[in-house]
């Protein structure tokens, strides 16, 4: 086999001689009416010819394998391929060998089976991020549903000359990120939010307009979190197509349900940076990077974590995971496998297969990116529902949270009580009404929706919205 470590025309032009070697002309046997001009056999001699024109693959297993089998790669150039001995190709079902042996510590073993390809490094970045019309662009971007909002206000009092003074702080590597503002959100479970200034977020709009796109053509497609064209309701679809699939597939499905435990301040500042250095080659790049991430210590700590609120953390905690994509998809093998952020879904036609795919995931992530599953990870058959992303998922359909139709009942008698008292105005309670329905509209949700708004009345009065308890949580009308 050809090295990878050789030039790409050394490359090629080993190529071409294995091609010349491989290629004879005519069929397996060959008459005795030779007739110059026609196909040559190279096994033959020249007063020996048929008159049948083509080629074929000159093979020690002609008998089992008509044509040559090939490895191709990019690493070697678009378009050239290199001939690959049977033994080193693939394994049909990697999967089965790696959990019957328990391969962890040699999961090497498994790629160099076949050509790996050679991740690509990106240097000379760090221009494009100052320059200025993608500082404006930046400026659009992290004032977008903010712009009557006081620091933004005057921010763009002063626009030209803001952008200037953030243009020269970024070539003089004079910036240094703001201090954050901490604030806890209840809903729908407590996460302590840091929010930088109006500033600060405009530096890390022009960072990821450079760098996302780098990253972006590495994830895999069944990654559903904070990426352009996907997201929940997507990921939700997908896991209903895999359901639908692997029902006829399998007589019994299962679903292994799993999330990180405490992910955004687990994520290791020095695996984080490994991780980035191998795509980006750019030292006053990877400068800028190296300021934000240690600015948001969990904590305190400047060795883990990352801010919830930072819009360079969704990268980077997409970044982080998508090592456990590559694993699961391309070490293990799994097919049906959707991500949205610290959750994934994996499903399986033998239960005990998942719960070795689940002993491989714990520890790599614990020897690889120093996390943990945390203790809700569990596996069940598909026929009580996947509760993944607001929804619980069935092949057949899908139906709304328990919990999120009990925080809705809570907000609709909130927003009566506040607007009877005068302290809220009907545009907020309209915004937050029209986006839980465009949550729940993706849902069997018609007789949801009928009976909670149906009775919702504001009024400057008493309370007009009576709940009856004795009604079924979640009715579904189809």
């Amino acid at each position: 086999m050809v090295g990878l470590g050789q030039s790409r025309s050394k490359l090629f032009g080993a190529w071409t001689d294995n091609v010349r070697a491989a290629l004879r002309g005519g069929y397996w046997n060959n008459g005795s009416n030779a007739r110059a001009g026609f196909a040559l056999n190279l096994n033959n001699p020249p007063s020996n010819a048929n008159i049948n024109i083509g080629f074929r693959a000159a093979s020690p297993n002609c008998a089992r394998r008509r044509y040559p089998t090939w490895i191709s790669s990019s690493a070697l150039g678009k378009g050239v391929q290199v001939p690959v001995a049977p033994e080193t190709r693939p394994a049909k079902n990697i999967n089965r060998q790696l959990m019957a042996s328990r391969l962890r510590p040699s999961w090497a073993a498994a790629l160099i089976r076949g050509v790996r390809k050679i991740a690509k490094t990106y240097t000379n970045l760090y221009p494009r991020i100052y320059d200025f019309q993608n500082l404006e662009l930046a400026y659009m971007k992290a004032r977008r549903a903010k712009r009557f909002q006081e620091e933004v206000l005057q921010f763009s009092f002063n626009l030209e000359s803001n952008l200037i003074q953030i243009q020269n702080e970024l070539i003089y590597k004079t910036f240094r990120t703001g201090r954050y503002r901490y604030f806890y959100v209840h809903d729908p479970k407590t996460r302590l939010v840091a929010a930088l200034p109006f500033k600060d977020r405009v530096v890390q709009h022009a960072l990821c307009n450079v760098i996302e796109p780098l990253f972006e053509e590495r994830f895999i497609p069944d990654s559903y979190a904070c990426r352009v064209g996907r997201g929940i309701h997507a990921g939700a679809d997908r896991v209903m197509q895999f359901l639908r699939v692997t029902q006829h597939k399998w007589d019994r499905v299962y679903c292994l349900k799993a999330d990180v435990s405490q992910y955004f301040p687990s994520i290791n500042h020095a695996i984080l940076k490994a991780i980035i250095r191998k795509r980006i080659a750019c030292p006053d790049t990877l400068w800028l990077i190296d300021e934000i991430i240690d600015s948001g210590g969990d904590g305190g700590d400047c060795s883990r974590g990352l801010p919830i609120g930072n819009l360079t953390s969704q990268l980077w905690a997409n970044v982080y995971l998508d090592q456990l994509d590559h694993f699961v998809k391309e070490i293990l093998r799994e097919k049906y496998y959707v991500r949205y952020m610290d959750d994934f879904v994996i499903l399986g036609g033998d239960k005990r297969h998942l719960w070795e795919v689940k002993q491989e995931i714990e520890g790599f992530l614990a020897d690889k990116l120093d996390l943990q599953l945390n203790g809700k990870t569990g596996i069940w058959p598909i026929s009580q529902g996947i509760d993944f992303l607001g929804y619980r998922i069935w092949p057949t359909h899908r139906l709304i949270r328990k919990s999120s139709i009990k925080r809705m009942k809570r907000k609709l008698k909130a927003f009566q009580r506040k607007y009877r008292e005068g302290k809220i105005d009907l545009e907020k309670i309209n915004a937050t009404i029209q986006s839980w329905l465009g949550h729940v509209s993706h849902a069997d949700s018609y007789n949801l929706r009928k009976k909670l708004l149906g009775c919702f009345v504001l009024t400057k009065g008493g309370d007009a919205y009576e709940e009856n308890e004795d009604e079924p949580d979640n009715p579904v009308g189809r």
